[in-house]
């Protein structure tokens, strides 16, 4: 099974993001689920998403506490939600930002291996492809080529699925660009490999 754990703010699409994993997962036959947990329930608030995927059925439906891979949507939650909490060396962190950061301060991140984490500007590529700072299709696009748990075909389809028109394209381009972005990538290349 594998174990992937979104963070962001609301707003951000995390929830969303969870669900087009998922969505992805299905249509490569395989099982999976997605599910939130909410603080409150306002723009901003911190939002945390899980999807499992697994080739045999799903029988159980708790948060994820050991994550084969985090999603960072917004790094201003490391100092205040302890993200990285269950988090060992095999782990994969993408974190979203575009400024070199060090993980190692913030609780968990010291038992992190430094080249299974990624930094990738994906509000800046929201900014520039959607003209919006939503980072969560840019952030799938880039999961898949970090971990392989779905390809990129799978997670175009379900954005495809998503959203319609012209939105639906726009964030196929912002997925595919992140998808190169760290499929090509050596280390300082993406951001850093913090």
């Amino acid at each position: 099974m594998y174990n992937v754990r979104f963070h962001g703010r609301g707003g951000q699409g995390v929830v969303t993001a969870a669900e087009m994993l998922s969505v992805a997962a299905f249509d490569c036959g395989l099982h999976a689920q997605a599910f939130p947990t909410f603080g409150s329930e306002r723009t901003g608030a911190p939002v945390t998403s899980y999807c499992r995927v697994d080739d045999a059925p799903i029988r159980f439906h708790e948060p994820i506490e050991v994550p084969q891979a985090i999603v960072v949507q917004d790094p201003t939650l490391l100092p205040v939600v302890p993200v990285l909490l269950g988090a060992g060396p095999t782990t994969c962190v993408l974190l979203n930002t575009s400024r070199e950061l060090s993980l190692t301060p913030f609780e968990g991140g010291d038992r992190l291996n430094p080249g299974r984490v990624v930094t990738l500007p994906a509000t800046d590529l929201a900014r520039q492809v959607l003209g919006r700072p939503v980072p969560n299709t840019a952030l799938l696009g880039a999961l898949a080529a970090l971990t392989g748990v779905v390809p990129l075909e799978a997670v175009l389809v379900a954005i495809r699925q998503r959203f319609t028109g012209a939105v639906a394209e726009a964030n196929v381009e912002l997925a595919v660009r992140a998808h190169a972005a760290v499929a090509h990538a050596t280390v300082g290349e993406v951001g850093s490999r913090a």
